[in-house]
């Protein structure tokens, strides 16, 4: 919500649409138009808590809005094809357990990079223990040479008093330090037992994460295999039908018509940046790196284009947005798998598809280079790739002329 707030996703009372603009400002019409408002929203409350929960109550609206439009394609979608119902939620599946595999692996390396540390402190204290442990022997061994005398034997033997006073000394210093050394080797071998929990206690959590990594694997399997017996009945379904062109033909008015009516729900709530996206022509790097399968404009079926380019690129690839919007959809569509929109303002949007998992939700801001997806095969796809595809107010744009630079190494 940091981000709505510096950006002004909200409206004021009587729905008066206020533009996106500096914080400053925005709060500024926020606390004129607030004073309108019934007197219950005004005591008791900031006006900063009130421009929160004005901005909660409209993002959430936008993402209901959203949902139902999803929820309404799907009806249509299943009452067309029930195999490709069957396979968004196949794959939906496989996105969440991906997800979770994703999560595991996170906690595995942090887990990890404790036990590491653990076992440095232990290292570390063992030694310590070795040095205290020594300078205690050593001082045994005097005490013995010496002729392990007592305090009662100085005291009656009537040797001279000055050599028995320093003797004394001298047996109260050892006794002192050797004191000294048992309790820091008491202490040391206290830590050490500490230790040995903590190594145990991380290792117990290694070893229910594998278990749990290995239950998910197992799930991962039997999803794939569904997906699989389903790519295998739709291409069946295909062939029979001879239906390919209608349902490509199908897939893009189904996804025209998901971006003029998310252009429709988001008028309200304009897109401003530093630097309007119109002026990025030419200078925009791509989400990934990736050797080109299909590019803009090349035929697919019967006349059918495509609207955007594939990127062949490993399964998992981290997919970056590649310029400051919102996340106006992060969901699975027919043809494009796990498909992420995002809004750049001046009616453009981005739009990423085949991801294997979608690490953004309606209504999230991005910045060029933050990670929204990741590389998959989604959407019935045989290959893993990213489908990449920029439009202006639903028309197509060929995102060569758009997008130049590479990513840097390693993204």
């Amino acid at each position: 919500m940091q981000a709505l707030a510096a950006t002004g996703f909200a409206r004021a009372a009587g729905g008066t649409t206020l533009r996106c603009m500096p914080a400053r400002h925005t709060r500024s019409l926020l606390i004129v138009s607030l004073l309108a408002m019934p007197g219950a929203l005004l005591f008791g409350q900031t006006d900063d808590d009130n421009l929160t929960e004005i901005k909660e109550v409209e993002l959430e609206q936008v993402r209901q809005q959203i949902s139902n439009l999803k929820k309404s394609m799907d009806r249509r979608a299943a009452e067309r094809d029930e195999v490709t119902t069957e396979l968004q939620a196949a794959e939906g599946e496989i996105s969440e357990i991906r997800q979770n595999l994703r999560d595991l692996e996170r906690q595995r390396q942090f887990t990890l990079g404790r036990k590491n540390k653990l076992q440095e402190q232990l290292a570390d204290e063992q030694q310590r223990l070795e040095r205290e442990s020594g300078l205690l022997a050593a001082q045994v061994k005097a005490a013995y040479t010496s002729g392990s005398e007592d305090r009662i034997k100085l005291l009656l033997n009537q040797a001279d008093p000055a050599a028995l006073g320093r003797q004394l000394v001298y047996y109260r210093y050892l006794s002192e330090m050797r004191g000294a050394n048992i309790d820091a080797v008491n202490a040391i071998i206290a830590e050490l037992s500490e230790l040995h929990d903590k190594v145990a206690a991380e290792d117990a959590g290694l070893e229910r994460l594998a278990k749990r990594r290995y239950a998910e694997l197992t799930a991962l399997n039997s999803a794939q295999e569904q997906r699989k017996a389903l790519l295998a009945s739709l291409k069946s379904k295909i062939a029979q039908e001879g239906s390919e062109i209608e349902r490509l033909a199908q897939q893009e008015r189904d996804l025209a018509r998901l971006i003029a009516e998310l252009t429709s729900i988001l008028s309200d709530y304009p897109i401003s940046s530093e630097q309007p996206f119109s002026d990025l022509k030419g200078k925009l790097t791509w989400p990934i790196a990736g050797r080109l399968l299909h590019d803009y404009g090349q035929p697919r079926a019967g006349g059918v284009k495509w609207n955007g380019v594939v990127l062949a690129a490993p399964r998992g690839r981290e997919v970056r947005a590649i310029y400051h919007g919102r996340v106006v959809f992060a969901d699975w569509l027919t043809g494009l798998g796990l498909l992420v929109i995002v809004d750049h303002g001046e009616g453009f949007m981005t739009l990423y598809g085949y991801n294997e998992t979608t690490l953004k939700t309606t209504g999230d801001w991005v910045a060029p280079g933050d990670v929204i997806a990741t590389v998959g095969d989604s959407g019935g796809r045989q290959q893993s790739g990213l489908y990449f595809e920029i439009r202006q107010d639903t028309r197509p744009m060929n995102p060569r002329m758009w997008v130049s630079r590479q990513p840097k190494t390693g993204e």
